[in-house]
């Protein structure tokens, strides 16, 4: 334990406390300081600069520069083929594959995650960048695909389609899944030929700083320009970043209010593309026909794993009436078994710090409300009493039942370990129940029948629907939600590859006749 904290902190004293743009490693303008508060300890471990108006048009330049640098230069990114920029994204999967165990600690001591849980990330991380190096190549093969012309134009024209990068992207990151939500949009979009200016959260920035540190690192590495990094809070750098006009596309994930800002600051800035992966209360359905000791498992962690910290997070236990008493009973019993622990620890089923003070303090409010509109703990629902060193943002994993589906937290997102459970009868009571809400990112059927399971998906207003388990992710497949958990494009698949590109259509005339359409100034028609 000490000697993995001792690891981690010559690697923070070792992190670059400037910001990067156009290749370089600068000081930020405004001269104001972001504290980074470790979730464990609740000291101030870092420094990171809040950048200014003056440095995002810097990087948003140094990104324009280097996309719109001419085809002819070796530096323009956007004009190298598919296949070349794939050897770049290998080289990061390749430097996240080789400093793994640094990266997880950081992350685990950054967001307050179990730090086996933060390896799992490393791993999904360093696969996104491969994912997108293979989806880079293939990209080459679709340039100048022919589109099939109805046959009386087939003889006199040719059609093809290219696949172009949109231009400058802006992404911004949650807390929460710090670099695996950075490697969400950022190897897509370099795969895809785009520039980015990224922003982290100024909760988590350090795994983001760490891996800018190491591409830069690279020989050869990235062309100038072609990834920029802004610290900052988002009222400042978020604000400049969201607004500017020189920004093709703003990629973002976090949370329904703050993408309203976004929303308004891209409209006025004339930012017609903006991707938002937004926030959730996701329901998982637990039919009578289960296997009761797997299904506890698989609602458990569907609601506590990463500290419950999980936009799409199964919070909401939609119960069958016939196993109520049963399942909460094994519940109870299991969720009480979860240890409170250093998210150093480097134990099977843990839980972590939240985040931050403010998250904490949230979370400990919702559990507040809920009693007192009637919800009873059945276990949990408290400031663990055996906090390492007495500190920390801990908050007990807690079931609350009695809950009724008007209370607050029902229908709001959490963001930590608190799963509420409402009771159904019928088939088509839980799917009321489920779909019920603002949100519609993830969903989660557990049963024995087949034929159920595949009706109720079906009828489930969700992007991702699990099966008998809940929270799978794979870079394979598409992620995002309906209703008020999302817009634009879908992350991750060849889906999260689409959304940074453009598809340009060239039409050629191919007949040695004239088209004919008006009538020649000699001829007779005209006198």
């Amino acid at each position: 334990h000490r000697r993995k904290k001792k690891t981690s902190m010559s690697t923070l004293q070792g992190l670059e406390k400037r910001l990067y743009i156009n290749g370089e490693w600068v000081s930020h303008s405004s001269g104001k300081w972001l504290d980074v508060v470790e979730p464990e300890t609740e000291e101030v471990v870092f420094k990171i600069p809040n950048a200014g108006a003056e440095d995002v048009e810097k990087a948003i330049k140094a990104a324009r520069n280097a996309f719109e640098r001419p085809p002819s230069d070796a530096q323009t990114w956007s004009g190298l083929t598919g296949a070349q920029r794939a050897v770049y994204l290998r080289k990061i999967a390749d430097v996240v594959e080789q400093n793994k165990k640094e990266f997880s600690v950081i992350e685990a001591r950054d967001c307050g995650k179990p730090v086996k849980e933060s390896a799992w990330d490393m791993d999904d991380v360093s696969g996104c960048f491969r994912y997108y190096a293979d989806l880079a190549e293939k990209l080459d093969k679709r340039q100048g695909k022919a589109v099939t012309l109805p046959e009386d134009y087939a003889t006199k024209f040719k059609t093809v389609t290219y696949k172009e990068p949109l231009g400058v992207v802006a992404a911004i990151i949650p807390w929460n899944y710090p670099l695996l939500m950075a490697a969400w949009k950022l190897a897509p979009a370099l795969a895809s030929g785009c520039t980015i200016v990224l922003k982290p959260s100024e909760i988590t920035p350090l795994s983001a700083i760490f891996l800018t540190t190491l591409i830069s690192k690279l020989n050869p590495t990235l062309p100038p320009g072609v990834l920029n990094l802004v610290q900052g809070d988002g009222a400042t750098t978020g604000n400049f970043l969201t607004s500017n006009p020189n920004v093709d596309k703003i990629a973002f994930t976090g949370s329904v209010p703050t993408s309203r800002k976004i929303q308004k600051n891209a409209t006025e800035a004339g930012i017609t593309r903006v991707s938002l992966e937004l926030g959730g209360k996701s329901s998982a359905i637990v039919f009578d026909d289960v296997d009761i000791d797997a299904a506890v498992e698989w609602v458990m962690f569907g609601c506590f794993w990463t500290n419950g910290q999980i936009c799409s997070a199964t919070s909401r236990l939609v119960l069958h009436d016939a196993i109520y008493d049963t399942f909460l009973q094994k519940l109870k019993k299991e969720v009480a078994n979860i240890k409170i622990r250093s998210p150093l620890t480097e134990e099977d089923g843990t839980i972590g710090p939240l985040v931050s003070k403010v998250q904490w303090q949230k979370v400990l409010n919702y559990i507040e409300t809920a009693k007192k509109e009637g919800a009873k703990v059945l276990v949990g629902g408290a400031i663990p009493k055996d906090r390492p060193q007495n500190k920390g943002f801990f908050v007990e994993p807690t079931v609350l039942v009695d809950v009724k589906r008007q209370d607050t937290v029902w229908r709001e997102e959490i963001f930590g370990p608190v799963l509420s459970v409402v009771r159904f009868k019928t088939e088509e009571e839980a799917l009321t129940i489920a779909n019920e809400g603002d949100y519609g990112l993830g969903g989660a059927v557990l049963t024995a029948n087949t034929d159920r399971a595949k009706r109720v998906t079906r009828r489930l207003r969700s992007g991702i629907v699990w099966v008998n388990c809940s929270q799978p992710c794979f870079v394979q497949g598409p992620w995002g939600g309906m209703k008020k958990s999302g817009s634009g494009h879908r992350e991750l698949g060849k889906w999260g590859l689409e959304g940074y590109i453009e598809v340009k259509q060239v039409t050629e005339y191919t007949s040695n006749e004239p088209w004919g359409w008006y009538p020649k100034s000699g001829d007779k028609a005209n006198l």
